[in-house]
């Protein structure tokens, strides 16, 4: 089974330490076996998180043996980070994973140095002036390093690790696993929708009825100005709206959708590649690999062979 190692030090944030317990503890494998076993460990007997304190059972050893070591945020970026955390994080052979701020202790062990990666926006530019050899990109809801991942501030830990989910057993996996979580599998964008744009307006302007339908029509051939007219709305109007509520224009939005539904049928069947894409809305083969690849990162029939059930 797959060992995730959580850290636990003084000053975290005691959000960003429980989305991963949540997340990897509340994913189950088709057959209902846990799909990790999850640890918390920590250099103290007893660690101060704001008003609370934690106790953990493990000790930081259980760290360097793990597949995959999460370290949350840190609460105080002025706080200097333990030696003993340091020294875990450079030993330890499995997959690195960074929730929030703690971008900045995989940083202050020289572990993003060459890498692009993300934290909060509120404190991209003061990793990027702390660490000038860290590629920060202040946009994103999460970077995908292969052995390195670090996610944006608070709620993208949920992000990313429903993506580590995805990435360890399949769509179907993951996707159980955000609806356990109430959360959906992916939201579109990064963290620019949360700060520049005004909130959707509670009447009249919602998209949810639109995303339904295109969601239960992603094999219909449509397009910009079809989708304005089912909205009421102009073209310019619906794109305005989709990109307060999804962070995405509406064909970015629709093409990611297609892609999951690509994925879920890739896993699930033995419908022909080429079949695949016309199921799901894509006016041609190339179209659909091109839009899979770009998503997704491989080609459909390299998706296929690493997650198809059965």
């Amino acid at each position: 089974m797959h060992r995730v190692a959580i850290l636990a030090y003084d000053g975290v944030v005691p959000f960003d330490l429980s989305v991963p317990v949540e997340v990897f503890s509340r994913a189950r494998l088709a057959d209902g076996r846990p799909a990790y076993e999850v640890s918390v460990c920590a250099a103290a007997d007893e660690v101060v998180c704001g008003p609370i304190s934690i106790r953990a059972r493990h000790g930081l050893s259980v760290a360097t043996g793990a597949d995959t070591v999460v370290v949350p945020g840190l609460a105080d970026l002025d706080q200097p980070v333990p030696s003993v955390v340091i020294d875990t994080l450079r030993a330890t052979h499995g997959r690195l994973v960074s929730i929030c701020t703690g971008a900045f202790v995989l940083a202050a062990a020289g572990l993003l140095d060459g890498r692009r990666a993300a934290t909060h926006w509120a404190a991209a530019t003061e990793l990027a002036h702390r660490h000038p050899q860290v590629a920060v990109d202040p946009d994103v809801l999460f970077v995908d390093e292969g052995s390195v991942l670090t996610s944006a501030g608070a709620a993208a830990g949920l992000d990313l690790c429903l993506h580590i989910v995805r990435r360890d057993h399949g769509v179907a996996v993951a996707a159980a696993t955000a609806r356990s979580c109430v959360m959906p599998l992916e939201r579109a964008g990064g963290q620019a929708q949360f700060i520049s744009h005004e909130p959707p307006a509670p009447d009249g302007t919602s998209l949810q009825p639109l995303l339904t339908w295109l969601t239960d029509n992603l094999n219909a051939p449509l397009t910009l100005a079809e989708l304005a007219a089912r909205a009421s709305m102009s073209t310019r109007s619906l794109s305005r709206h989709f990109r307060q509520q999804t962070g995405a224009t509406p064909m970015q939005w629709l093409s990611r959708q297609r892609v999951r539904r690509a994925q879920q049928l890739l896993e699930e069947t033995g419908t022909p590649v080429e079949r695949v894409g016309e199921l799901v809305g894509f006016a041609s083969a190339t179209a659909f690999r091109e839009c899979f690849r770009q998503v997704v990162g491989v080609s459909p029939r390299t998706y296929r062979g690493a997650y198809r059930s059965g």
